[in-house]
């Protein structure tokens, strides 16, 4: 646990060192006065980003029966993206991230019988291949691409912040409105375990409209529907059988256990911004799901309030959530991996906290309490989860 625990301090301080490094400006100079026109055009269309996030973790869970399962955890998550300019409106883009192909978390955890060495190759996936068009108020992505989907204060009710999507996605926005169009095929991805290819098409729309000069109203409406789902084994992670992520599933005549009913997703909400609320900004939301495809346990619904906004060097932000998904109210392998332990069959609160320390360094934390119904408990009654996370962050 030393081990792990220093490698990581050594990591964050190289890496905030190097993040908030001032290059030396006549070697810059210099670099640039002898690069040819042609080779400073190539460097001026290739750019490069990503992030490094250290976490201590601690999951513990108490089932009704009086059991529990407690687990404490040292972890990373590391992001690579370039991009490169083709033409000025064509970009190629290709970012890779840690944690084995997990569709929605990049998270690794450290072991002590592993040498740092052997973690941040072995783990990294393609999770970024895509070719982005950009004309004005219009984008186009076609590949692997983070989805084009509007979420009220970052809501995870249906979409988890590290998802990729494969295939076609469309956005316009505006000054006054936002338009996403979309289909994909999740199943064109790693470690997936369905028997048969899900299809993913969405629409959405955001209008926005301006209060007074302090506040901002976005009302949203959107479908998701994915086709193929009903009937079909569970999403991902081949290795487990198909991980439970607290939808319903039924045996078919095979012995297999598939989902029983398909996601037709219909949701709304509405968000409203405040520029300064006793001098810090102040956003509310409330978002909800339903299911149209399923007869029961087929209605979700998210409420936050967001404090604060971590930009500059010593701003902070606090954001509460309090979120209630019944089982097949959105599909599980997509909604936040985190909150409830990942999935859905469950409600509880959520506290997020960020505070900006460094030009590129940050200081997180998260508690989720949370209820686990008997649904994503098989064999229990049902559960309290705990979990809580605590981050450091470098961007470069």
């Amino acid at each position: 646990m030393k081990k792990v625990v220093l490698s990581s301090l050594a990591a964050l301080a190289i890496g905030s060192v190097a993040a908030n490094a001032t290059p030396n400006p006549e070697l810059v100079s210099k670099s640039v006065s002898e690069a040819t026109g042609i080779e400073h055009d190539i460097l001026e269309r290739i750019h490069f980003k990503g992030d490094l996030r250290l976490r201590y973790e601690s999951k513990e869970t108490y089932y009704n029966d009086g059991t529990e399962s407690l687990k404490y955890l040292n972890r990373y998550r590391i992001r690579l993206i370039s991009a490169v300019d083709l033409t000025d409106k064509l970009t190629f883009e290709a970012g890779m991230r840690s944690g084995y192909a997990n569709p929605t978390s990049g998270n690794q955890t450290f072991e002590t019988d592993k040498a740092l060495s052997d973690y941040m190759w072995q783990s990294l996936r393609f999770n970024i291949l895509d070719v982005t068009y950009k004309d004005g108020d219009h984008t186009a992505k076609i590949g692997r691409h983070p989805y084009m989907i509007y979420r009220p204060i970052k809501s995870q009710l249906i979409w988890d912040n590290d998802l990729s999507f494969n295939g076609i996605s469309y956005n316009y926005e505006n000054d006054a409105r936002i338009i996403n169009l979309g289909a994909n095929q999740p199943t064109y991805a790693e470690r997936v375990n369905a028997r048969d290819n899900v299809n993913l098409f969405f629409a959405q729309y955001v209008e926005k409209m301006k209060v007074n000069d302090n506040a901002k109203l976005n009302l949203g409406a959107a479908l998701y529907y994915y086709d193929g789902l009903k009937g079909n084994t569970a999403m991902y992670y081949p290795e487990k059988g198909g991980k439970p992520m607290g939808n319903t599933f039924v045996t078919d005549g095979s012995g297999a256990d598939v989902y029983e009913n398909d996601f037709h997703i219909v949701e709304g909400f509405g968000e409203l911004k405040f520029k300064d609320v006793f001098g810090k900004p102040l956003a509310l939301a409330a978002g909800v799901a339903y299911n149209v495809a399923a007869s029961n346990k087929n209605f979700g619904y998210d409420l936050a309030f967001q404090v604060g906004k971590a930009k500059n060097i010593h701003d902070w932000q606090v954001k509460y959530s309090y979120t209630d998904i019944q089982a097949d109210a959105v599909l599980g392998d997509h909604s936040d991996s985190d909150n409830f332990g990942g999935g859905s069959a469950a409600k509880g609160h959520a506290i997020r906290a960020k505070y900006k320390f460094g030009k590129n360094t940050y200081l997180a934390g998260t508690f989720f309490y949370n209820y686990l119904f008997s649904g994503k408990t098989p064999g229990k009654l049902g559960a309290d989860y705990e979990r809580v996370q605590l981050d450091a962050i470098i961007k470069f």
